[in-house]
């Protein structure tokens, strides 16, 4: 078992969906982004078009932020996913120099988007997902593929990817069906048919990561 997920270029619209609906559920301060939309365009005119690319942690299987933290915070549970464990984490952001990607980032302090009106509920209550955000001053955060969600699989029974309730929130909430979810291990898998019949690749084949996220290439 490891989770992976989809994105297809072609499908994706920049509507920034995604990034708003991990903003909901995780209850990110600001500056704080576990899903990013990257763009650019390409082509000459009159035929330039505008790329999209949503980006966040890539759950890597040979994971280099890993092996550099001093503490062991950093670590990689049973199913690939890539963790943060706060009460370990001493701040020093050896695995945000280690990161070939760039996806994670160092909370200095807790922030409200609104100083003069304070905290408002859902800020205060650290999302859906009810994050405690007062314990992660000076630590590293990062995307965790909605961890409490897929906890929250083996408690029900439902399958993340076909059940709404467990997949993460970015890819439930995608208007265009840009994002896939599910086990890169299984070869039968809606994921592993993705990868194999539309040329899926990952970003920064180079580094050697081997990281969880595919990309389909916009036609």
């Amino acid at each position: 078992m490891r989770w992976g997920m989809v994105i297809d270029l072609s499908r994706c619209i920049g509507c920034y969906g995604c990034a708003v609906a991990c903003k909901a559920e995780n209850g990110t301060p600001p500056g704080v982004y576990f899903r990013r939309v990257l763009t650019h365009e390409e082509g000459q005119y009159p035929t330039v078009r505008r790329m999209m690319m949503p980006v966040s942690c890539n759950h890597c299987a040979d994971a280099p932020c890993v092996p550099v933290c001093p503490t062991g915070a950093s670590h990689q549970t049973a199913e690939g996913l890539v963790l943060v464990d706060d009460d370990q984490c001493i701040g020093c952001r050896y695995c945000m120099m280690a990161c070939p990607y760039k996806n994670r980032s160092f909370l200095k302090q807790r922030r409200a988007y609104f100083p003069e009106s304070g905290l408002t509920a859902p800020e205060a209550a650290g999302g859906e997902a009810g994050i405690d955000w007062e314990d992660k001053v000076n630590t590293v955060v990062k995307c965790t593929f909605c961890a409490h969600r897929l906890e929250q699989a083996k408690e029900t029974g439902l399958t993340p990817g076909v059940d709404r309730e467990v997949t993460p929130a970015c890819v439930i909430t995608c208007p265009a069906k840009a994002m896939t979810f599910g086990d890169l291990d299984d070869p039968h898998s809606e994921l592993s048919r993705l990868i194999v019949t539309h040329g899926g690749f990952p970003l920064r084949p180079e580094a050697g990561t081997r990281p969880s996220i595919y990309y389909l290439p916009a036609k």
